[in-house]
């Protein structure tokens, strides 16, 4: 291959690492992360919506039903806190010798991590070393998920990069089918009789992660390489005749895109924890029932779920930029009118406020998957797009239900000041679209 096709887009030509990334694997590969992604996620977020339900009770029993939900949702922000670690060990290897390999080991030690948990004895039976372990695991948790959404959108947009909103809005996806399967069980469960759902029955959709793991690493062992990575790795060993600079190290000396990335994903990652998480203990304490709460998530996750490649296909057609920044606006507003219907006291409005949020969430966070990924060069794309959605992660998803519960509760129940919260995370994403270029129409 000349020097002129390796440097010409990576569609462009017939020969080309795209082009040699058959439409059978392009499929697999999207299949692959998808379904490894809503594993992941419902791993991840099963954690949340135990926090919310039934972690306080079982493991800080000694503490008031507040304290006892602040602790609680404190193990749920030490995942978030793990996150960035996860996205700069995961980020430099898949940078390094490629993002397959990084994908199936984070499936693996999340299905690990999630089923101990659902093995773990309570306070009841080992005391103080209960929440101990309950936090180990949830570490670890956060270390897995560091690396896999990732990898998934590279591996996605990297397969398919002519509609890459498009194809990584498919990996994406997995983050609302994660939500939508955590709930989906936690609400089936929920059904029992009290007594046995505190016993036993909380522990069995964390148990159920083992068989989710088997089938998701079965689908990723049969994908291949992200071509596109492989060639531009293959590139760079021809050009540098000395060992370059790790992948973190390069992504640093440019922080400009880190700063970016982390506050495109702030104001998304905040608002999502509060209708997707917080949400239910929020709830639970306005006097709705729990199992209508779990159900509401779970519509909104589907109605976020199916919305999700709608709006990354029109980032395709329009641009980040209008797409991203519409959503910033509409879901500020979404969280506010959220608390507003609650406060009614109405089932109905109660289901129609958190679908709203949800539908929200889907038109801002649906192109980010690919604009991360835009923002950084193949070579040190893993690293920075992982560590800015991490980051991202930990600050505006791990912190804001204890942010939010706290806010509540200091302010006698009112609203106003998780309100503005949100609102202050989503106006930093709206000026980080400002701020960062236009790339729906550059090449990979």
């Amino acid at each position: 291959m000349t020097e002129s096709q390796l440097a010409a887009p990576d569609d462009a030509l017939p020969g080309s690492a795209v082009a040699r990334s058959t439409r059978r694997m392009r499929n697999r590969v999207l299949t692959s992360s998808f379904v490894g992604s809503v594993i992941e996620w419902y791993d991840f977020y099963l954690f949340g919506v135990a926090s919310a339900a039934v972690f306080n009770g079982l493991f800080f029993p000694d503490f008031s039903a507040t304290a006892g939900t602040l602790a609680a949702f404190a193990t749920l922000a030490a995942g978030f806190i793990a996150r960035p670690l996860g996205g700069i060990i995961w980020g430099h290897f898949g940078d390094k010798v490629g993002r397959k390999r990084m994908l199936v080991l984070s499936i693996v030690l999340m299905g690990a991590s999630t089923t101990i948990v659902g093995l773990l004895p309570t306070y009841a039976t080992i005391g103080i070393w209960a929440p101990v372990l309950l936090v180990v695991m949830r570490l670890i948790q956060g270390i897995s998920a560091g690396g896999e959404w990732g990898g998934a959108v590279l591996m996605s947009m990297e397969h398919a990069p002519k509609r890459r909103g498009l194809s990584s809005s498919v990996a994406q996806m997995g983050l609302y089918g994660g939500i939508l399967l955590a709930n989906g069980v936690f609400a089936l469960v929920s059904l029992m009789a009290d007594h046995a759902f505190l016993a036993w029955g909380w522990r069995i959709p964390f148990l159920a992660s083992a068989v989710l793991v088997a089938i998701g690493l079965w689908i990723r062992l049969g994908v291949e390489e992200s071509p596109i990575f492989a060639e531009a790795r293959a590139r760079a060993e021809q050009r540098d005749a000395k060992k370059p600079a790790p992948p973190l190290i390069e992504v640093l000396r440019h922080p400009k895109n880190l700063l970016l990335s982390i506050f495109l994903v702030l104001g998304p990652f905040a608002a999502s924890a509060v209708y997707g998480t917080w949400i239910v203990s929020y709830g639970i304490q306005q006097g709705f029932p729990r199992t209508d709460v779990l159900n509401a998530v779970l519509i909104s996750a589907a109605i976020g779920l199916l919305g999700q490649p709608v709006f990354a296909g029109f980032s395709d057609l329009w641009g980040r930029k209008i797409v991203v920044g519409l959503g910033a606006v509409l879901q500020a507003a979404g969280i506010v009118a959220m608390f507003s219907l609650m406060q009614t006291g109405s089932i109905p409005l109660m289901y129609l406020s958190i679908s709203l949020a949800s539908l929200a969430h889907a038109v801002v966070y649906s192109p980010l998957g690919a604009w991360l990924g835009e923002l950084f060069p193949t070579t040190q794309r893993y690293t920075g797009a992982s560590l800015g959605y991490q980051i991202a992660g930990t600050v505006g998803g791990g912190f804001t239900p204890l942010i939010c519960a706290s806010l509540l509760a200091a302010a006698g129940g009112s609203t106003v000041g998780p309100s503005l919260f949100i609102g202050a995370t989503c106006l930093l994403t709206l000026i980080a679209v400002f701020v960062a270029k236009e790339t729906y129409r550059s090449a990979l």
